[in-house]
C-alpha cells in the first residue's frame, strides 16, 4: 500500500532524479503559515465529506488565506494522477480506485455547507478511463447547481489528450460559468515541464469550447520562472487570445521537492506587471500576474470582475 506522504512513493517516476537545489524564497513571495478558526472550519468541511483539496495536494501558498475565507478548490476524481509533470506535486502513477460515483454529491454538499458564492472544481488526469473523467465533471457541475443555483461554477479540467475532443461537449451542455485548462508554460518548454501533453492540443481545447458555446468565459494560465524568455510568453499571450480566450493568469513557479524541476529564478513583481500590461493590451477581458498568482486565487473576485469586464466592452454595463 503506497504511503502518499512520503515523496518516494509519492512521485515514483522522480525517485532517481538528481536533486535540484531550492534556492531562498524572496521577500515578496513569502506567506505566513496556514491556521486559524476559518482555516480549521473548512478543514474538517473537507474531511466530512470525504472531499480532495488541490489546495492541499498541489501545496499552494495561499492555502492558509483562501481556507481562512472558506474557499477550497475541489479536486475530483481521485488523488492519484496518471500523469507526471515535472513541476507538479500532486501524486502520480496508476489510480487505484473507479471513479467514485457519490462524489459529486459530496461535493454538492461541501458548496453548499461553506455557502460559496463561487467554486473551482479540478482533478487530476485520468488518462485510464475513456472520457477522461469528462461526464464525472458534468455532474459534478449538475449535482453543484441543484444544491447550490446561485453559486458560479468554474472547473479547471484536464486536456482529455487521449480522448475525443467529443468528450468536452458533455461538460458545456452542463454550463460551468467558466471553463479553465491551464497551459502551464511556454511550448518550449514542454517536453521536459509538461511531456504528457501538447501545446497545442491545449489550445485547441480552449477554442474548441468557444466554438461550441462563445458565450462560456474560457480561462488559461502559465507559471514564469521555468526557464523561459519574455519574448516566449508574449507569445503565450497572442496565441491565448488567437483561441478567443478571456482570462490569462501568470504565476511564480515555486518547487515542490528537490526532485521537481529546478526554479530558474524569482520573477520579481515589476516583471509580473509589465505582463498585466501587455496582456491587457493584447485584448484579454482579464488578466492576473502576480508572484502569488494560481488559477484558483480570489476566482470569485476575478470572475465578477471579468464579466463585469465583458459587458462593459459589449455596451451592457
Amino acid at each position: 500500500m503506497r504511503d502518499l506522504k512520503i515523496p518516494e512513493q509519492r512521485h515514483p517516476e522522480k525517485a532517481n532524479r538528481p536533486d535540484n537545489a531550492q534556492p531562498k524564497k524572496p521577500s515578496w513571495i513569502r506567506v505566513k503559515a496556514p491556521g486559524g478558526k476559518g482555516y480549521a472550519e473548512t478543514h474538517k468541511i473537507m474531511r466530512d465529506n470525504g472531499l480532495v483539496t488541490v489546495c492541499e495536494e498541489a501545496g499552494c501558498p495561499n492555502v492558509g488565506e483562501c481556507w481562512s475565507q472558506g474557499h477550497a478548490t475541489m479536486m475530483i476524481m481521485g488523488e492519484v494522477c496518471t500523469r507526471a509533470c515535472t513541476f507538479c506535486n500532486i501524486a502520480t502513477g496508476k489510480p487505484p480506485e473507479d471513479l467514485d460515483a457519490f462524489e459529486p454529491g459530496r461535493v454538492a454538499h461541501a458548496v453548499q455547507k461553506l455557502g460559496l458564492n463561487h467554486v473551482v472544481i479540478t482533478s487530476v488526469d485520468r488518462d485510464d478511463i475513456t472520457d477522461g473523467g469528462a461526464e464525472h465533471f458534468a455532474q459534478t457541475i449538475r449535482a453543484v447547481r441543484h444544491r447550490s443555483p446561485s453559486t458560479t461554477i468554474e472547473i479547471l479540467t484536464p486536456d482529455f489528450i487521449k480522448c475525443d475532443m467529443a468528450v468536452i461537449e458533455q461538460i458545456i451542455e452542463a454550463r460551468p460559468d467558466v471553463f479553465n485548462h491551464n497551459l502551464e508554460t511556454v511550448p518550449g518548454l514542454y517536453p521536459e515541464v509538461r511531456p504528457g501533453a501538447r501545446y497545442f492540443h491545449s489550445l485547441r481545447l480552449l477554442q474548441r469550447v468557444k466554438e461550441l458555446d462563445p458565450s462560456m468565459f474560457t480561462k488559461s494560465g502559465i507559471m514564469v520562472g521555468l526557464g523561459e524568455d519574455e519574448q516566449a510568453v508574449r507569445q503565450v499571450m497572442d496565441d491565448m487570445r488567437a483561441a478567443d480566450i478571456d482570462f490569462l493568469t501568470i504565476g511564480q513557479y515555486l518547487q515542490p521537492t528537490p526532485k521537481h524541476h529546478a526554479v530558474d529564478r524569482f520573477v520579481t513583481p515589476d516583471e509580473f506587471k509589465s505582463y498585466e500590461k501587455a496582456a491587457y493590451g493584447k485584448g484579454f477581458h482579464m488578466v492576473s500576474a502576480t508572484p502569488l498568482t494560481r488559477s484558483s486565487y480570489h476566482a470569485g473576485d476575478d470572475f465578477a470582475r471579468l464579466r463585469a469586464a465583458r459587458n462593459a466592452k459589449l455596451g451592457l454595463a
